[in-house]
């Protein structure tokens, strides 16, 4: 099940025997997508209930801007497993192919906004925030971020060693995941946001 941003040459390089291939994109002007995205949980639900293994094809990232929030509380709720496999974003990926760092000594943070949104400092300060090289300052940037008007409650997660086999996951609040994440002692990513609540 693809999007409208995958290239349809990449179906000219798999075996396609035995599987069947469906186009479910929308794009601009189609509305919200809340209808189109409707569908799309059905035919998950459907091919899954069916004993099939579904392939959601995305282009960049699910994670920035690509419905996958939606698509995991979906899936969660119906007791269906998943996977997640991260792709290239296009903020990072044109940007660096463009030869345009999106930081540099000096400039430690990153904002990345939607052009669909109402923008304001509230939709910011409710919006995700990820700390990079976290594992010495957790506590300090969270003081920061409340400091900043971010809620003490929001969701948190310290993630340490991502991706690896010895990847641990730590979820709390804004307030209290420093106290959490114990004898952190790996690479540590940081994310604040609501879309903490969706960690499996």
């Amino acid at each position: 099940m693809h999007d409208a941003l995958v290239d349809r040459r990449l179906f000219e390089m798999i075996n396609t025997e035995g599987k069947e291939i469906i186009f479910v994109g929308k794009r601009r002007g189609d509305g919200d997508g809340g209808e189109r995205q409707k569908e799309i949980n059905s035919l998950m639900l459907k091919f899954s209930l069916q004993g099939k293994n579904v392939a959601r094809l995305k282009g960049g990232d699910p994670g920035i801007f690509g419905r996958l929030a939606d698509e995991i509380r979906f899936l969660k709720e119906n007791g269906i497993p998943y996977e997640v496999i991260p792709g290239v974003s296009s903020f990072n990926g044109v940007s660096s192919y463009a030869g345009i760092p999106l930081t540099k000594k000096g400039i430690a943070s990153l904002t990345l906004l939607s052009g669909t949104e109402d923008l304001n400092i509230n939709s910011i300060l409710n919006g995700t925030f990820v700390v990079m090289m976290a594992r010495e300052t957790v506590e300090s940037v969270a003081e920061r971020l409340i400091e900043m008007g971010v809620s003490p409650d929001k969701p948190a997660v310290a993630i340490e060693n991502g991706t690896l086999e010895n990847q641990r996951i730590v979820s709390g609040t804004l307030k209290d995941i420093h106290e959490r994440i114990g004898d952190f002692s790996g690479p540590t990513l940081f994310i604040i946001g609501d879309v903490a609540s969706l960690k499996p």
